[in-house]
């Protein structure tokens, strides 16, 4: 019965991270790596690698609540993910369809991997800019989750401020949960996005 149970939490888990793929499909890899023995406490977590995970094309929906950032509803689109080079900067690319119509943002993106730090300045066709930082910590699961929150910045005469916390939770699908303070105000749910990776027989999940 036990194990029973257990099978059945384990597959609760791992749902929002299946995906089909066709033979012969390449994915990319966890960045865990196989010791060809169970994990151990003493365990060294490898530092998360933005090369081998971020470049590339992702597609997203956010479905949000009205807020001075725009109307509340569904956003879609996708987000194109440079490749540094130098192992420090890189730039991304969104084109997003939301309740308002079309839009699109740009974003520098500074990761020091040593000191585990995210940085992120975007800019906004729909007339904000917002800078936010963040740390990323993982576990021996493989699991990494990046905490991002930015200071307050004015949209549309109000004061915002936007907590996040990525979960990155497959090589191929990570999710996004905001909170959002208007004016001061308590921080509230701001909706949880979905990234999928344009992978051949990847699809965002449910």
């Amino acid at each position: 019965m036990l194990r029973a149970v257990t099978l059945v939490v384990m597959l609760g888990i791992l749902a929002p991270c299946v995906m089909v793929v066709r033979a012969g499909q390449q994915l990319p890899a966890g960045q865990i790596p196989d010791r060809g023995r169970p994990t151990e406490s003493g365990d060294e977590i490898p530092l998360f690698d933005y090369e081998s995970y971020f470049p590339g094309n992702w597609e997203f929906e956010w479905r949000v609540p009205a807020s001075p950032l725009g109307d509340g509803g569904l956003i879609e689109g996708t987000e194109l993910f440079s490749g540094g080079g130098d192992g420090r900067y890189y730039t991304s690319r969104i084109e997003a369809r939301g309740p308002a119509g079309p839009f699109s943002a740009d974003s520098s993106i500074v990761y020091l991997a040593e000191q585990k730090v995210f940085a992120r300045y975007e800019t906004d066709s729909r007339g904000f800019e917002l800078f936010k930082v963040g740390r990323v910590g993982g576990d021996l699961g493989g699991f990494y989750t990046i905490h991002f929150e930015t200071p307050p910045f004015d949209v549309n005469g109000h004061e915002v401020q936007l907590r996040m916390v990525t979960r990155l939770v497959s090589p191929v699908n990570y999710r996004v949960e905001s909170r959002i303070s208007v004016d001061g105000g308590v921080f509230t749910n701001f909706g949880t996005a979905w990234w999928t990776k344009n992978v051949l027989g990847v699809t965002l999940p449910e």
